[in-house]
């Protein structure tokens, strides 16, 4: 087998997850940090030399509409004018490359990915290159947010044979779906050392063609060997590994990695990392009085408030960017995606309950002011993502970040007005420039812009503590509070005029489950009704369109429709066992936050039909998804990391510890047992790679105390309250605020 990776211009792909110390990840996309392309190949390729910059014959999109403009996808529905002949993932596909004996194309991606953009632009959009994909491949479509389980089989060959992983995805499978080629974004064409998709095209036609025997063969045995690696099971361990090791390991492999003075725990690019956040508050709680607890408190506190400073928060309108594509958390990836900030309001709220200081609970509500205003349906649910490309003015060509950047031209017109008592001439936009890190040439340096789309233009990052720039001007820290709040606002109405970002109006029941999770603590924490509602509109939207009664099966996906109406796929997706494990959580977050027992008795449905549909009775564990939905995927899975999101084997953990809390049901603990020993090996080995997991460990094994604590403002009146036992619910070691 033969590997190929070209070195890129300075770009950066949608990497899967985020960047874990010191080999976590299988496949380790943080080798990735620097490529345009990763190519994992069965075929042999070489570079060609066609010059550094793209040679095609560029045409706009086809009027005449291709078979995705059926689709219910944002992404799909944006390639439904490619001048490619796509099909949807599906068994009309998988029998057409079968009868014409062809190699099936499969392309992966959401509908706000920047790469994909990139991609389908420069090749997709290509007619020479859409011949190519249409006369000798079968290819495919998928949403990577649809359909997990394709994504995972397939991102499991990638990351294996070339290195890396991110979206979109491109894997070339033999009519009987087995990999044989994968890679990530692709340019159009050749450079001096990097292959382009047209040549990537060609050699696979050739290859398929003259040698498709030996190539079938090695494939097989490629699938094989990964079969054997992806195995997590139980074996012949009938307990879990020690708590107490896995913890302090798991400790000691974030200090390492750990950013002093920015916090995070990369150096590029910076995702947040709310399982990792998370564990470092378990981890404070059960060692509080030693120098270790100590430092874990800080870690978690410092990385917070440095995102929360950064570029990768939305300082005009709230809520959090994808992730950082540098150490400083300054210039970011631009979409915004559901399931941050679901996570990262717990995260923020989490860090209020220990430290007391509003900066951290002013950020949570922030957070779901945005997610209350951009993500929201009428009807209760929460759609998945907003771009990060959109015209700078309508008409243009999508850039990324225009909605978002900013130039010292236009904030100065805005906030022309003087403000009085000032050691020197001063207007309101020059306080805000200084206070945010403004600058008359942009603070975006051309390594973070390759394409130049930013250039003279600044990202919001705050550079100094209002303490500082108060001093600075001679002016009263409220005073300072005030004018900068104003002067964001009239920024924000601004802001409003300019062409919005692409809403994915997809609503998952996963990515729901975690914005209902999101909403339930916060309220309780904070001691605001109206933020509980929030959850239980949320959960009502579950049950009311993602919840099959008859068959007591969650759906994975349904859609915004015209008028404000909810629309379903036609068959629907069933849900995956994320879907179950995420909605289970919120129940349980909702029913202790509102103690209504309808959420419990419906999680501990949703509970038996999770267990009846994924569990695995021989190696313990749960798999990704249902046996029969995905037929025909060389892998049926179990999600070993915790990334971007927590897995769903780790997020069960805690359910079933919980319901066995709450009913005192055996079996429910009987798997918990059994699902920690499968996971065994990976926790010993890497348990950064599943701190999620770890706390379930210690939420199992240890005795732990019962606390009390002021947990917040119930009702106006902060009172001390009962707690459950530690790391049992959901915000862990949290305490659950009184109910009048």
């Amino acid at each position: 087998m033969s590997h190929l990776s070209s070195p890129p211009e300075k770009h950066k792909g949608e990497r899967k997850g985020h960047r874990l110390p010191r080999g976590s990840e299988r496949g380790s996309s943080s080798q990735d940090k620097n490529r345009s392309v990763t190519v994992g190949s069965l075929v042999p390729m070489s570079a060609g030399g066609k010059g550094s910059r793209t040679n095609c014959s560029w045409s706009t999109p086809q009027k005449v509409p291709n078979r995705l403009i059926s689709e219910k996808s944002p992404y799909l529905l944006q390639h439904a004018y490619n001048p490619v002949d796509w099909y949807p993932w599906g068994q009309e596909a998988f029998d057409k490359a079968r009868k014409e004996n062809k190699p099936i194309f499969l392309s992966v991606g959401y509908s706000t990915c920047h790469w994909c953009h990139l991609m389908e632009e420069e090749s997709f959009q290509n007619e020479e290159i859409g011949r190519l994909l249409s006369e000798d491949f079968v290819s495919v479509k998928v949403d990577r947010e649809e359909r997990p389980d394709v994504d995972k089989a397939y991102m499991t060959f990638v990351q294996a044979t070339s290195s890396g992983g991110g979206w979109p995805m491109s894997v070339w499978l033999t009519p009987s779906l087995q990999p044989f080629v994968g890679g990530t974004y692709f340019p159009p064409e050749d450079g001096l050392t990097r292959v382009g998709f047209r040549t990537v095209l060609m050699r696979i036609r050739e290859q398929w063609k003259q040698n498709k025997s030996p190539l079938l063969k090695t494939s097989q045995r490629v699938t094989t060997a990964l079969l054997a690696r992806s195995e997590i099971s139980m074996g012949d361990r009938q307990l879990p590994p020690s708590a107490v090791t896995t913890n302090s390991r798991c400790f000691q492999q974030l200090d390492e990695s750990y950013d002093e003075e920015y916090g995070g725990f990369a150096e590029a690019p910076k995702f947040p990392t709310p399982v990792i956040l998370s564990f470092l508050f378990s981890y404070w709680l059960s060692h509080r009085l030693t120098q270790d607890g100590a430092r874990a408190q800080q870690m978690a506190l410092h990385t917070l408030k440095m995102m929360a400073n950064g570029g990768i928060r939305d300082h005009v309108g709230q809520g959090f960017h994808r992730y950082s594509t540098d150490r400083q958390w300054h210039v970011p990836h631009f979409e915004k995606m559901l399931y941050d900030q679901a996570q990262l309001t717990v995260a923020y709220s989490q860090a209020f309950q220990i430290s007391g200081d509003e900066f951290y609970s002013e950020v949570a509500k922030g957070i779901l002011q945005y997610v209350a205003r951009n993500l929201s349906h009428r009807s209760g649910g929460f759609y998945s993502a907003e771009d990060g490309d959109s015209p700078p003015e309508r008409g243009m060509r999508p850039k990324e970040g225009a909605f978002y950047v900013w130039t010292a031209k236009e904030v100065q017109h805005l906030l022309p007005e003087p403000v009085l008592g000032t050691t020197e001439p001063l207007t309101s936009g020059q306080l805000l420039m200084k206070h945010y890190g403004l600058t008359e040439a942009g603070n975006v340096s051309p390594g973070q812009d390759p394409k130049g789309e930013l250039q003279g233009q600044s990202v919001l990052t705050v550079r100094y503590s209002l303490e500082l720039t108060a001093a600075r001007f001679g002016l009263e820290v409220e005073a300072v509070r005030t004018l900068l709040s104003s002067g964001l606002e009239k920024l924000f109405q601004a802001r409003k005029h300019r062409p919005k970002p692409h809403l994915d109006s997809k609503m998952l029941a996963a990515w729901n489950g975690l914005m209902v999770s999101g909403f339930a603590v916060t309220g309780a924490v904070l001691g605001q009704e109206r933020l509980i509602n929030y959850a239980i509109s949320g959960a009502k939207f579950l049950k009311r369109h993602m919840f099959d009664v008859a068959s007591g099966r969650l759906m994975r996906t349904c859609y915004a429709g015209s008028g404000g109406t909810v629309e379903h796929s036609n068959p629907p997706c069933w849900g995956f066992l994320e879907d179950y494990a995420f909605v289970v959580r919120g129940l349980l977050d909702l029913y202790e936050a509102s103690q209504e027992s309808a959420w419990l008795e419906w999680a501990l449905r949703l509970q038996d039909t999770q267990d009846r549909l994924f569990w695995d009775s021989q190696g313990g564990g749960y798999f990704c998804s249902e046996a029969e939905l995905g037929a025909g995927l060389p892998l049926r899975l179990k999600d070993d990391q915790d990334g971007a999101e927590p897995s769903a084997n780790s997020v069960s953990a805690h359910n079933l510890l919980r319901l066995h809390g709450f009913t005192g049901h055996k079996d429910w603990m009987h798997k918990c047992v059994c699902l920690l020993a499968a996971f065994s090996e990976r926790m010993r080995r890497v348990p950064v790679a599943l701190p999620e997991m770890v706390r379930a460990l210690s939420a199992h094994q240890q005795t732990l105390k019962q606390a009390y604590r002021v947990a917040g403002r119930r009702m106006g009146k902060p009172r001390q309250v009962w707690v459950q036992p530690l790391c049992t619910c959901h915000w862990s070691y949290l305490s659950v605020l009184a109910r009048s």
